[in-house]
């Protein structure tokens, strides 16, 4: 079927809470609905696709002959964050949440790492990545002291200034807190929050980096490996799975250098799977509760689409799904448990196709394994035959 695969992930762009989202705290939430109706953006692109016929996306056009196929999928996981999303639509289910830390970190963790990384620590608890810079940045800047903090999201971040702490130094830091934070305490991410300038104008900088735990099981990266394909990592992707699966790799900036990276491996990458991450409309906008910001983001994806599907090739088959959502119009600037929107797009296969609500993330890639002709994950359905 498909020699190329184009699966890019809208980050956090949830369509509507779960079954189970009282169980979350997260009532309510329907990221891309919620932050249409508070700033009456229109995405025709996205609309052309199929998105306004996805099942409670009401705020969108549903177009008289969609372009794509559409759906939504449930998680089955325990979890609503970027990682247990991420490995559930690549193939591994986690059934049990990763930890999180609403007290901070214990001893047993914090000594032995100030030990090994020579810092004391400021903060250990959950934060906003920016208040905590307005809070603690100076402090930071007068005694070198690390500034440690969490959110509800199964994670251990260290912010440091680039002038105080040099970047190797800080990656080596978060190495140190990676191997420390193993069985009971693997958190999903350890993450470098390096940032500049000065108190009261602080900016966190494009150096941040993810150092994950590696998934626990067979994902479809590692059967596109397996199989000789190239696996092209653009974003975050690299670093949700601690690199397993992945051929080459590209960090970006923004979404927009997403876009731009993945229509330069569309040049030259002419098999197997592109995997591209949009951070910025989680990073950016939906924990900042930035509704404008988030709309204005949609807008510009939308903008952009028209240049993927032009570089597209007559086989070639465009992916577009979210990982959970993140609502930047409800109090909570947490992550949300929501449906995540599926969008399909070939020349070749079929148009109009509703692939209804699918029961785990997983079918995503069980799919994307049988068009590419490789090796099936342990989770999921495929649903290749709705679309030839």
């Amino acid at each position: 079927m498909g020699k190329r695969v184009v699966w890019i992930i809208l980050d956090s762009v949830g369509v509507g809470e779960l079954p189970d989202a009282d169980k979350f705290g997260d009532v309510g939430s329907h990221t891309l609905c919620n932050t249409v109706n508070a700033t009456s953006i229109t995405l025709p692109n996205l609309e052309k696709l199929g998105i306004g016929h996805i099942e409670g996306v009401h705020c969108l056009e549903k177009v008289a002959e969609p372009m794509g196929s559409f759906g939504r999928c449930i998680e089955k996981s325990n979890g609503k964050d970027t990682t247990v999303g991420h490995w559930e639509m690549a193939g591994v289910h986690s059934p049990n949440p990763l930890p999180t830390y609403p007290n901070g970190f214990p001893d047993e963790i914090m000594i032995p790492f100030s030990e090994k990384t020579g810092r004391k620590w400021l903060a250990n608890r959950p934060a906003s990545g920016t208040e905590i810079l307005d809070e603690l940045g100076e402090e930071h800047m007068k005694t070198g002291d690390l500034i440690i903090y969490t959110s509800a999201d199964s994670v251990f971040q260290i912010a440091a200034h680039e002038d105080i702490v040099p970047i190797d130094e800080l990656y080596r830091d978060c190495q140190i807190a990676r191997e420390l934070l193993s069985g009971e305490h693997g958190v999903a991410r350890v993450i470098a929050r390096p940032f500049i300038g000065k108190p009261g104008a602080f900016e966190r900088t494009a150096n941040r980096r993810d150092f994950s735990l590696s998934p626990p099981g067979v994902t479809v990266l590692d059967q596109v490996k397996k199989a000789n394909l190239p696996m092209v990592a653009v974003g975050k992707i690299e670093d949700i799975f601690n690199g397993k699966g992945v051929t080459e790799a590209i960090h970006t900036k923004d979404n927009m250098d997403g876009v731009d990276q993945t229509l330069n491996y569309m040049k030259t990458v002419k098999e197997g799977l592109i995997f591209t991450n949009l951070v910025q409309f989680d990073s950016h906008w939906g924990h900042r509760n930035d509704a404008v910001g988030y709309a204005n983001g949609l807008v510009e994806f939308d903008d952009r689409l028209p240049e993927l599907i032009d570089a597209m090739t007559d086989e070639d088959i465009l992916v577009i799904n979210a990982d959970h959502g993140c609502d930047p119009t409800t109090p909570s600037t947490d992550h949300s448990r929501e449906y995540i929107p599926l969008l399909v797009y070939g020349k070749q296969l079929k148009s109009g196709v509703n692939l209804g609500t699918r029961e785990t993330f997983a079918d995503i890639g069980q799919t994307i394994a049988d068009l590419l002709g490789v090796e099936s994950i342990d989770e999921g359905i495929s649903f290749k035959k709705e679309l030839i």
